[in-house]
C-alpha cells in the first residue's frame, strides 16, 4: 500500500519531467489551462463579492437568534462554502481545461505513449468526442464530489474532528476523483468506457491516490494548476498505460 502510494507520487514527478523536457509540450499544455484560469478567477471574484449574501441566505434559520450567534454561524457557513467550492473547483478546473484543450492533451498523451511503446490501433479522440466524453465524466465526478461534500460539510462543525479528519478525507476523495479525470484521454484512446476506467483504477487505489492527491494539493495553490495540469496529464497517461498494459510494477 505504501509502496504503491510512493509509486503514484513518482508517476506525477515523471509527468513533470516528460512535459518540461519539451518546450512545445509546456506551451501546448498551458494554453487551455490559461483560458480556464481566466474563467475560474472571474468566478472566484464573484463568489468573494457575494459570499456575505450567500451566507446570509443559507443561515435564514438563524434570523431570530442573537446577533452574536447569528454572526458566528454566518462566518462558519461562509468558510464551509468557500472550502467546499475550493475542493470542487480543482475538479472543475481540470474538467473544463480538458474539455477546452482536448486535442492539445491528446497530443501530449500520444507523445508520451509513443515514448512508452505506443498504443496499437489507438482511436483518435478529436475535439467534439473528447468534449462530450469529458462533459459526461465531469457531471458524474462533480455529482459524486457533491454527494460526499454534503455530509462532510456538516461534519465540519464537529469540534476537532471537523478541523482535522474531515479536511484529510475531503482531500483524498477529491484527489481520487481528480485521478479518474486525469486518466480519461488514454482510456478513451483505447475505446474504454468511463465505467471501465473506474473499475481498472480501483484495482490500484493507493497508486492513484499517490499520484492524484499531490496533484490536487498543488492545484490549490493560486495559478499553479496552469503548470500542474499538463504535467499531471502526462503522469496520468503513464499511469493508465501501466494499468491497461497489465504492468504491475511500481518502479
Amino acid at each position: 500500500m505504501i509502496k504503491d502510494f510512493g509509486a503514484g507520487v513518482a508517476l506525477l514527478l515523471r509527468g513533470f519531467r516528460l512535459v518540461f523536457s519539451s518546450p512545445k509540450r509546456v506551451l501546448v499544455g498551458a494554453l487551455p489551462a490559461v483560458i480556464t484560469a481566466v474563467l475560474m478567477i472571474t468566478g472566484w471574484v464573484l463568489l468573494f463579492l457575494y459570499i456575505d449574501s450567500i451566507a446570509d441566505w443559507l443561515t435564514g434559520f438563524a434570523d431570530s437568534w442573537s446577533d452574536t450567534w447569528k454572526g458566528v454561524v454566518e462566518v462558519a457557513v461562509g468558510i464551509s462554502v468557500i472550502a467546499a467550492l475550493l475542493g470542487l473547483s480543482v475538479l472543475l478546473f481540470t474538467a473544463i481545461t480538458i474539455m477546452i484543450g482536448g486535442p492539445f492533451y491528446e497530443y501530449i498523451a500520444e507523445e508520451v505513449e509513443d515514448e512508452l511503446g505506443g498504443v496499437p490501433e489507438a482511436e483518435q479522440v478529436g475535439w467534439w468526442r473528447g468534449f462530450l466524453v469529458g462533459l459526461r465524466s465531469t457531471l458524474l465526478l462533480v455529482g459524486t464530489s457533491i454527494l460526499f461534500a454534503i455530509p462532510l460539510f456538516f461534519c465540519g462543525f464537529i469540534p476537532v474532528v471537523g478541523q482535522t479528519l474531515v479536511p484529510i478525507i475531503a482531500v483524498c476523495i477529491n484527489g481520487y476523483l481528480l485521478g479518474i479525470e486525469l486518466t480519461g484521454i488514454p482510456f478513451t484512446r483505447r475505446g474504454r468506457s468511463f465505467k471501465q476506467r473506474r473499475k481498472i483504477l480501483a484495482t490500484r487505489r493507493s497508486m492513484v491516490l499517490g499520484f492524484a492527491v499531490p496533484a490536487y494539493l498543488l492545484c490549490l495553490i493560486p495559478l499553479a494548476a496552469m503548470i500542474v495540469i499538463p504535467a499531471a496529464m502526462a503522469g496520468g497517461t503513464v499511469l493508465a498505460h501501466r494499468l491497461l498494459n497489465g504492468d504491475r510494477a511500481t518502479a
